[in-house]
């Protein structure tokens, strides 16, 4: 097996647990934003888990090893909502959330920027740019609004 399978398990196991972090820090402000963080990162993980598992099966697993490897790295997720958990400030939930979801915020804002950024600066069609730009606006702004409501 190529150890690029065993550097994506590593990577997916320490990006679950950020979601982790992300999820039960968000339900410990409110149930609207816990039920918001975790429709928001359901709908990144769908194609990510699918990316990710072809990528297994790229680097030599078999369909039932890359399966069960993506589930394990699941776990990662539940240590994280377990860490936030047990992370609470005895002054209250306020001081948990006060460095949790900034820190995993910035941790998803840098991932998909340097994954985006790059692709825009190389594309060579100008109205393909536009597209991805407005796209990237699109998903700001619904943020924003589901915020707001």
């Amino acid at each position: 097996l190529q150890i690029s399978g065993y550097l994506n398990l590593l990577a997916n196991t320490i990006d679950n647990f950020t979601h982790g972090l992300a999820v039960a820090a968000s339900f410990l402000v409110s149930r609207k934003v816990g039920f918001l963080t975790t429709m928001a990162i359901l709908l990144h993980e769908i194609p990510h888990e699918i990316g990710d598992f072809a990528i297994l099966l790229r680097a030599g697993f078999d369909r039932w090893s890359a399966a069960k490897m993506q589930l394990s790295t699941a776990l990662g997720g539940i240590l994280g909502s377990c860490f936030a958990i047990c992370a609470q400030s005895p002054k209250g939930a306020s001081e948990t959330v006060a460095w949790i979801l900034p820190f995993t915020s910035g941790g998803f804002l840098y991932i998909a920027l340097v994954n985006v950024v790059p692709d825009l600066l190389e594309e060579k069609n100008p109205w393909n740019s536009l597209q991805q730009i407005l796209l990237l606006c699109t998903g700001i702004i619904v943020m924003v609004l589901l915020a707001l409501t």
